[in-house]
């Protein structure tokens, strides 16, 4: 499984942004899917995650802020990420669960300035 990942930038708070990622390869069997985040001097923390359902699970901290969804046909998953605060600072990895393996995609750096 490889993962695309795109996205992310800078922005000041309370602003938006939105990052895509898009799986291909050996995608049969792909579950869930979503977005880890780590900030510097951070250990990486799970933000959401989507599972071929479409049943969703949300960090605490962003919670009514962000919005995962997701396009099986385009194996694809999309993070919107609304009233950004410079606390969302940090490196974004995609990751798509496979078959009881986890594969993650290259970050994506994603700045809030205050």
């Amino acid at each position: 499984v490889q993962l695309q990942a795109s996205g992310g930038g800078m922005v000041q708070a309370g602003g938006s942004l939105r990052l895509t990622c898009t799986a291909s390869g050996s995608i049969f069997g792909i579950n869930d899917m979503g977005w880890y985040r780590q900030a510097p001097g951070k250990q990486r923390e799970m933000v959401a995650l989507i599972s071929f359902a479409g049943i969703t699970q949300y960090a605490d901290s962003v919670r009514d802020r962000f919005l995962i969804s997701r396009d099986n046909a385009k194996i694809m998953v999309t993070l919107q990420m609304d009233r950004l605060k410079p606390e969302d600072t940090a490196v974004y990895f995609c990751i798509a669960r496979h078959l009881g393996d986890d594969f993650w995609g290259r970050g994506t750096l994603v700045t809030v300035s205050s």
